[in-house]
C-alpha cells in the first residue's frame, strides 16, 4: 500500500477530509489535567477517542511538545503509538517544517518515521531538492512541502514573481514534476487563500494537499473545498486546531471536540 492509499483509504473510510490539530497547548488544557503525570497524552488521548471515526488525520505541532523538553517528546510518541495501536487506519502528520542540510535531515527523519512512527512531515522548500533527498527517499513516507501558506504574511516571499510565476506556482510546479519520482509527496496550501489553493490544485493534479487556516483563522470551508478537491473528490486534508481541542475548557471538552469535528467534517462534505 502507498502512502497516498492509505490517505485515501482513511478518507473513505470515515468518509472525511478532516484532520485535527493536536496543538495541546499545555497552558491551555482544562483544568482536570492539571495534576495528571502525562496531561497531553491524557488530553490527546481523550480526544483522539472521541474524534477517530470522524476524521481522517491527526497533526501534532511539535512545538506544543518541545516546549515541555523530554517530558513533552514522552508525550508526542506516546500519542502516536496510540494512534497507530488504536486506529492505525488514522493518517498521523508532524507538523515540524523541517529543513536543513541532507546530513541533518537523516536525525528529522529517524525521530519523525522511525521514533514517532508518524507517516508524514511537514517540510520548508528552501534548501531544494538535494537537501530534502532523505524524506524524500522514503517512499513509504509523505513529504509535505510548504507551498502558500495560510498566514497572514506569507505573500512576502510566496508572492514573489520570477520570470512572470509567482514563487508559490514554482514550488508547486518543481515539487509535482521533479520531486515526487516516489509518489510521495503533499503540499501545504493554506484555506485562507482559496484563489491561490485553486492555483495550486491546477498545477499539481491529484496530488493531496494539507490545508490549515478552517476554525480559529477563518478560513471558508465551501470556498476551500470548491478550490481544493481533486478529481476523486479527495486529496485534501483539512486542518483544525483550536476549533476542536479548545471548544470547550470544561470537562466536556471531548464531547465539544466531537460535536464540532462532526459539524466541520459533514460542512466539508456538503461541498465534494
Amino acid at each position: 500500500m502507498t502512502i497516498y492509499q492509505k490517505l485515501e483509504n482513511a478518507i473513505t473510510k470515515n468518509n472525511s477530509l478532516v484532520s485535527v490539530g493536536l496543538d495541546s497547548d499545555i497552558a491551555k488544557l482544562p483544568e482536570q489535567f492539571k495534576n495528571d503525570p502525562t496531561p497531553q497524552f491524557a488530553f490527546n488521548k481523550a480526544t483522539i477517542d472521541a474524534t477517530h471515526d470522524l476524521v481522517c488525520a491527526y497533526k501534532p505541532n511539535t512545538a506544543f511538545y518541545e516546549a515541555r523538553g523530554a517530558r513533552g517528546i514522552d508525550e508526542l510518541k506516546m500519542t502516536c503509538d496510540y494512534i497507530k495501536t488504536n486506529y492505525p487506519d488514522i493518517f498521523i502528520v508532524i507538523d515540524a517544517k523541517r529543513a536543513d542540510i541532507g546530513n541533518t535531515n537523516k536525525g528529522y527523519v529517524e525521530f519523525v518515521f522511525d521514533y514517532l512512527g508518524a507517516d508524514a512531515i511537514t517540510l520548508h522548500p528552501y534548501l531544494g531538492q538535494e537537501a530534502l533527498r532523505p524524506f524524500l527517499e522514503r517512499k513509504d513516507k509523505a513529504s509535505i512541502i510548504l507551498c502558500r501558506t495560510s498566514n497572514q504574511g506569507s505573500g512576502e516571499f510566496q508572492d514573489l514573481k520570477i520570470n512572470g510565476k509567482k514563487l508559490y506556482q514554482i514550488v508547486a510546479e518543481r515539487v509535482t514534476k521533479e520531486w515526487n519520482a516516489n509518489g510521495n509527496c503533499m503540499l501545504v496550501t493554506g484555506a485562507t487563500y482559496p484563489e491561490e489553493l485553486a492555483a495550486v490544485r491546477k498545477i499539481v493534479g491529484d496530488l493531496p494537499l494539507l490545508v490549515p487556516g478552517i476554525g480559529a483563522q477563518g478560513g471558508n470551508v465551501e470556498k476551500t473545498v470548491k478550490a481544493g478537491l481533486n478529481s476523486k473528490k479527495q486529496g485534501m486534508i483539512i486542518n483544525s486546531s483550536r476549533g476542536i481541542i479548545f471548544a470547550s475548557s470544561g470537562e466536556d471538552f471531548a464531547d465539544k471536540a466531537r460535536e464540532e469535528t462532526l459539524k466541520l467534517r459533514d460542512e466539508i462534505n456538503k461541498y465534494r
